[in-house]
């Protein structure tokens, strides 16, 4: 009687390895320059938190003029953000009237400039 032998021939160990090479040759090349989608992210985090700093503002300054910030433009927006904006970022300077809402636009750090809008609400 002979002893069955356990384990995988040299051929199908071959083939595994051939497979996984194929299958690593076509997933590597989707993840290799995610860096133009993280600064369009980036822009886009940074644009939500104006927008959100703006109508808090406003919400704030219209039940209470003494709270926050005034903002006439765009540009002051980032008064409101707490902490400021980064230097590597700007914002369009775009007049907006008191009690108006304007799209304004945040512009990303270099080289790669991406940029984003939110709304802007001006109040005195």
């Amino acid at each position: 009687m002979r002893k069955q032998q356990a384990g995988f021939t040299l051929v199908e160990l071959v083939m595994v390895i051939v497979i996984l090479g194929i299958l690593a040759a076509t997933a590597v090349p989707r993840f290799i320059n995610l860096a133009g989608q993280a600064n369009q992210a980036a822009v886009a985090g940074i644009a939500g938190a104006l927008g959100s700093a703006s109508a808090i503002n406003y919400a704030s300054r219209s039940a209470l003029s003494t709270n926050g910030v005034a903002i006439t433009n765009c540009t002051e927006v980032a008064t409101a953000l707490d902490g400021g904006l980064n230097a590597d970022y700007t914002i369009s300077s775009l007049a907006i009237a008191n009690g108006a809402s304007a799209n304004c636009t945040v512009t990303g750090p270099a080289p790669a400039t991406t940029t984003s809008t939110f709304v802007g609400h001006g109040i005195l």
